[in-house]
């Protein structure tokens, strides 16, 4: 009879305690959530960081080796520059206004092989595209005239040609002595 004085039924007392439970049920539930989604964000974070630096990493080592081989072509336009020049030296002999030509043309390439040697990639293309919004009209020019060039290239290049279905040797003849 204790529980008709106090006012309460057993049946309070356990919904009481089936709240309690919930709540704490919901307040892990959210902390574990929680906790999942921190391990989320620093897992992205973490791979973010490795995309970043093995990028770097690629284009370290990409112009590593666009720097090498502006090296190695700033050789091959020093040894052209060298042939122009001996060539001029051959021609002063018997033309030597054509060796004069020929002798500036071979200083003026010397001094870009000069000045290519001592540039990175990145300089490289910072002098070319600075030089490309100084003079359009040049670039598009010599642009256009590569491409003429290429095109009658390739249109004066005869295809191979073989007759379809005929090989070029007749089956069943027999051609010796």
């Amino acid at each position: 009879m204790s529980n008709q004085y106090s006012g309460r039924h057993p049946n309070d007392r356990q919904r009481s305690d089936a709240q309690n439970r919930g709540g704490q049920t919901r307040k892990q539930g959210s902390d574990t959530l929680s906790q999942v989604s921190e391990a989320a964000q620093s897992a992205t974070s973490t791979a973010k960081k490795a995309a970043s630096v093995a990028a770097s990493t690629v284009t370290d080592q990409v112009k590593g080796l666009l720097d090498s081989q502006l090296a190695s072509g700033a050789e091959m336009v020093g040894q052209l520059g060298s042939s122009a020049q001996r060539a001029a030296d051959d021609l002063d002999k018997n033309a030597p206004q054509l060796a004069g030509l020929v002798r500036g043309l071979a200083n003026r390439i010397e001094g870009y092989a000069d000045d290519m040697r001592y540039q990175s990639v990145d300089e490289l293309f910072r002098s070319a595209s600075n030089f490309t919004r100084r003079q359009p009209a040049l670039v598009f020019g010599i642009a256009a005239l590569a491409g003429f060039f290429a095109f009658r290239t390739i249109k004066s290049t005869p295809l191979p040609t073989q007759p379809v279905g005929r090989s070029s040797v007749p089956s069943g003849e027999y051609h010796g002595g």
